[in-house]
């Protein structure tokens, strides 16, 4: 069965092709493929972006935007991040870098996996990591639902150290491997060295989103 996209809210959708059209929020932004672009673009790709606070069980995610690809002809040029607000979606901003291509491969892999999945990504800012989150349940709501063991994670490139890029694992294997990297990276057992290999990280003090 095909992965899934779920619907973006059309005021997010709205609010970045505005932006496209806007040559001030085009050429202030950091992305010189889409300064240079020529030719119509399109938004594409739409994915909520949860977070994952705190890699602890049971531990909520919480949806943190909407990410779109910005296409040109067949070129992928930039990527746009929509933001909630207390009057709803507005755009954050448009920029460049690996994780678009890294996105693109993973929902590949994902499409050839033969299981229906919701497509998501998923942020962890204790690890500096983003992943495509492939949900069970296909027909959630895209702003709600838990991590479920069997759902999918596909880490995107740049990993953190020793976590291997675009390798699917099932939540109920990587996530408490990467919480016991957190708390006790030096006794790390061989199962665990298969998710992950050992290296130290530093948490972050503050959330951003990986670009």
């Amino acid at each position: 069965m095909p992965l899934l996209f779920p619907l973006a809210p059309a005021p997010a959708l709205r609010s970045v092709v505005a932006a496209l059209g806007s040559p001030t929020a085009v050429r202030e932004a950091r992305t010189p493929s889409l300064r240079a672009a020529q030719g119509t673009t399109s938004v594409e790709l739409p994915l909520p972006v949860h977070v994952l606070d705190h890699l602890v069980p049971a531990s909520p995610t919480r949806l943190a935007g909407w990410r779109f690809v910005i296409r040109c002809g067949d070129q992928s040029v930039a990527a746009a991040d929509t933001t909630p607000t207390p009057d709803g979606w507005k755009f954050s901003h448009f920029f460049e870098g690996p994780y678009i291509a890294s996105t693109e491969r993973a929902v590949l892999q994902a499409e050839s996996l033969g299981t229906s999945y919701q497509a998501r990504l998923l942020s962890v800012p204790e690890l500096y990591m983003l992943t495509l989150w492939l949900h069970g349940d296909h027909t959630a709501d895209p702003a709600e639902g838990s991590l479920d063991p069997t759902d999918l994670l596909i880490p995107l490139a740049p990993a953190p150290p020793g976590v291997a890029a675009h390798r699917p694992h099932q939540v109920g294997e990587l996530l408490p491997a990467l919480g016991h990297r957190l708390t006790r990276p030096t006794s790390l057992t061989t199962t665990t060295a298969s998710l992950v290999t050992p290296a130290s990280l530093t948490a972050p003090t503050s959330l951003t989103t990986p670009a």
